[in-house]
């Protein structure tokens, strides 16, 4: 089982060349270098000039590189949609995706520019026809056009802007489309990351949020300042308790006397053959999250 932590996704303002450094030292599983949100129209060129010579330059260790471009339909979409698949980052970040024939537009695109196929597309969830259409949108990765889909970013600031839903402890006014989109990202295999915590100074009102994140069933959250990282990284890290409890788990099934079992008895409950899929998955990210140092 090959998985890739994906705790912790920082964004990182493409014009910012003090924070493009600063990122090669932040413990951060992931990084978004933007290009669309944090950056002011007249500073696109630059943000794209410094993202691409960051990526180049290299130095960034385990962390996965992820450029958010700006949308096809922008002055700088198309532009910038070259020069990530000339930088070749890890993935490459699409906003306002709203069908499944958006992200294959993008696969289309990116084939046409030699794109290695090792970057793969990540979407930004953050219209009210991407939840209609999650189901759809997810389902491209099982097409030729959008087999590089990897990842659903949450988009809940653009959300609560574009619905007029409020943004409130709990959130409750989103349950309903965070609990979609994990749903649809993991019908067709893919990764789904939260949506950010804009009081970034109020670290226990996002502690609650990265729990609730992770109840949904996120594999991570995206961040907006480094001060969240760590929080972040503790609260999608499996507990020891759960890593031991799952090691038994497995072992237990391992057993010459329980293979081909669909359920057993351990330490006096009860688990079935999907407790030992679950019990694979919690071990092999914690793994990797070791395994990052």
């Amino acid at each position: 089982m090959t998985i890739r932590p994906r705790r912790s996704v920082l964004y990182m303002p493409g014009s910012n060349a003090r924070a493009l450094e600063k990122a090669r030292t932040l413990p951060a599983d992931a990084l978004i270098l933007d290009l669309e949100d944090a950056v002011a129209p007249d500073m696109k060129e630059t943000a794209r000039t410094q993202v691409a010579a960051a990526i180049a330059e290299g130095g960034y260790g385990p962390r996965e590189l992820i450029v958010r471009i700006n949308g096809l339909a922008t002055p700088w979409g198309e532009a910038d949609l070259e020069a990530a698949a000339k930088a070749a980052p890890d993935a490459i970040l699409v906003p306002k995706v709203s069908s499944a024939e958006d992200v294959a537009v993008i696969g289309r695109k990116l084939a046409a520019l030699d794109c290695p196929g090792s970057v793969k597309i990540w979407v930004m969830m953050e219209t009210p026809l991407a939840m209609l259409n999650a189901g759809a949108i997810a389902s491209a990765a099982a097409s030729e056009d959008g087999k590089r889909l990897a990842c659903f970013v949450m988009g809940t600031n653009d959300l609560a802007k574009e619905t007029r839903a409020r943004l409130v402890p709990g959130r409750l006014p989103m349950a309903g489309w965070l609990s979609t989109c994990v749903a649809a990202a993991r019908a067709y295999g893919l990764d789904i990351v939260d949506g950010v915590y804009n009081d970034f100074n109020n670290l226990e009102g996002f502690a609650a949020e990265c729990a609730e994140g992770r109840d949904f069933g996120m594999d991570g959250k995206t961040l907006i300042h480094p001060k969240q990282v760590e929080p972040c990284n503790e609260a999608f890290s499996p507990a020891e308790s759960e890593v031991e409890w799952a090691k038994k788990i497995i072992a237990a099934f391992d057993l010459a006397e329980n293979r081909g079992k669909g359920a057993i008895t351990v330490e006096g409950r009860m688990v079935e053959l999907l407790h030992a899929e679950m019990a694979r998955r919690t071990v092999a990210i914690a793994e990797a999250i070791a395994a990052r140092g």
